[in-house]
């Protein structure tokens, strides 16, 4: 690539060099003038982060990460007889009711877009939830009867750990089917090596309490109630963390430890880092067309 000294014509040369294409010029065809670094830009566009407003976003992570201590946490009581699945499922069912209550009383304003559902729709869905898994939790107590526990365990961990890395967690109501798929397969893995059908039926009903219903009370929260949501997220992170420490106190400091790395260094080292970048907007990037072309496709 060459360079001119002057205004925009070479040396040797009268006519000044045009950055077009249609037209001949005495020049290379790699050729540039002085004038071509004038329309550098950098760092166009950049979002400037916030630690404050960082942290706050990244307490949805860590909640999430809590959510999978405390079913992990309910999943041990109730393998060692220290929960009846009776206990959980009014628990549940109690819980179930008062999360729809509140996710009701924070309905969006009358601006919102999206169609309600109605209560009759969501009796519905509920029923016919509860009655499947009713019906088929003797199939699913049984279903891993043939495969080792370590392999089960194995593949709880890990559809455990792709449910918290394929969570939606810019949106999160209603969770992705990825996530959702990961964390029902793995509840039903778990729930398999419970010690009756009635311990399955009430360990899938938790986790779809935990894992789909709870995400969208969560997102309603944010939403409507912004106030509130750093204290619920601190709220789960405790219960995490004691729950697991009544059944695994090195699992809570590790716990711990993930939970403080996720809400200050992270959200801290993104600040940090972001002083260091560098992007550069030029002549040479791709044209880009910002006009409406719907009306050239009728």
């Amino acid at each position: 690539m060459g360079a001119d000294s002057g205004a925009g014509a070479a040396p040797g040369h009268s006519v000044p060099w045009r950055k077009v294409l249609w037209e001949h010029q005495p020049y290379p065809d790699n050729y540039v003038d002085q004038r071509f670094l004038e329309e550098l830009r950098r760092n166009e566009g950049i979002r400037q982060y916030r630690y404050w407003p960082v942290v706050r976003e990244a307490g949805l992570v860590a909640q999430q990460l809590s959510c999978v201590a405390l079913f992990i946490t309910i999943w041990l009581y109730m393998e060692q007889s220290l929960l009846s699945p009776t206990t959980l499922l009014w628990t549940s069912l109690l819980s179930a009711f008062l999360g729809y209550g509140l996710y009701q009383a924070l309905r969006p304003g009358v601006g919102s877009s999206c169609q309600p559902r109605t209560r009759l729709a969501d009796l519905q869905s509920a029923t016919i939830f509860l009655s499947f898994t009713f019906g088929f939790s003797p199939v699913l107590k049984t279903l891993t009867e043939s495969v080792s526990t370590d392999t089960v365990y194995a593949m709880s961990a890990v559809m455990l750990l792709a449910h918290l890395v394929s969570f939606p967690y810019a949106q999160p109501s209603p969770p992705g089917s990825l996530s959702l798929n990961a964390a029902l397969f793995a509840s039903v893995c778990l729930a398999s090596r419970l010690p009756g059908a009635l311990h399955t039926f009430a360990m899938l009903s938790c986790a779809l309490l935990m894992f789909a219903l709870w995400p969208c009370l969560l997102h309603r929260i944010k939403e409507c109630a912004p106030g509130h949501f750093p204290g619920v997220c601190v709220s789960v992170c405790v219960g995490g963390v004691g729950g697991l420490g009544s059944q695994w106190l090195g699992g809570a400091v590790l716990l711990a430890l993930a939970l403080g790395s996720v809400i200050l260094l992270c959200p801290l080292l993104l600040v940090r880092l972001q002083r260091h970048k560098d992007t550069i907007q030029g002549p040479w990037d791709e044209a880009e067309i910002h006009e409406d072309l719907i009306h050239f496709i009728h």
